[in-house]
């Protein structure tokens, strides 16, 4: 039985945001719009609350567009430009249904966008998808679909969070960004980097394993 992390701590402990994500190509370039551009919704600490507390999808967003075409050209044909916006959201304790909300919600980012720093953007897609925090739990295991697993508090920070070495199933070693050092890219190209010290050789393992001999007997 599992000591550290039951089942009753894992559904208890507090989980990121999630993120609604699309990706999207036009048949024009934006050449004004950087490589980062951060939109600031009206509100701050609200939003926050609606997300993380409330768990509701707020009417207004604050938002993160990438275009990795202002430094590569070549992520997009000749005369077309490439894009992701990101939108913090709650995780799926909302029991929000982003079967039916997904489109209605990308239509209010494209429209905000449109108005702002891509004009006529509907116009111009050629193409486009969705990544849901449905999509974050069924395409990549994301509990609750919470884009960066367990919520950096100070209590489910560094040490405190799952350890890479399992304190609970001897052999079982953990890497992501539900396990330690944290969440983002780097934390977890970090905890892949920690399994090399944890880990043990191969050879360990072999040694302890049944001979060829003694499995086919």
């Amino acid at each position: 039985a599992r000591r550290r992390w039951t089942n009753r701590r894992v559904e208890r402990s507090r989980y990121s945001m999630s993120l609604f994500v699309w990706y999207f190509g036009t048949k024009r370039t934006y050449p004004d719009v950087r490589h980062h551009t951060i939109l600031l919704g009206p509100r701050y600490k609200a939003l926050l609350d609606d997300i993380f507390e409330k768990k509701v999808l707020a009417d207004d967003f604050s938002l993160y567009l990438h275009r990795p075409t202002a430094t590569d050209p070549s992520m997009a044909p000749e005369g077309h430009d490439a894009f992701y916006v990101l939108s913090p959201v709650p995780h799926l304790d909302s029991g929000l249904d982003w079967a039916t909300r997904a489109e209605t919600y990308r239509r209010a980012i494209s429209q905000y966008l449109g108005d702002t720093v891509l004009p006529d953007l509907e116009g111009q897609i050629v193409t486009s998808r969705v990544l849901t925090p449905q999509g974050f739990h069924d395409d990549y295991l994301a509990f609750k679909g919470a884009a960066f697993s367990l919520e950096p508090v100070l209590t489910q920070s560094a040490f405190f969070r799952p350890h890479n070495a399992s304190e609970d199933i001897e052999h079982l070693y953990l890497v992501g960004a539900g396990t330690h050092p944290g969440a983002g890219m780097p934390g977890v190209l970090s905890s892949a980097r920690v399994l090399d010290t944890v880990v043990p050789d191969p050879a360990a393992f072999a040694s302890r394993s049944p001979s060829a001999e003694a499995v086919t007997a």
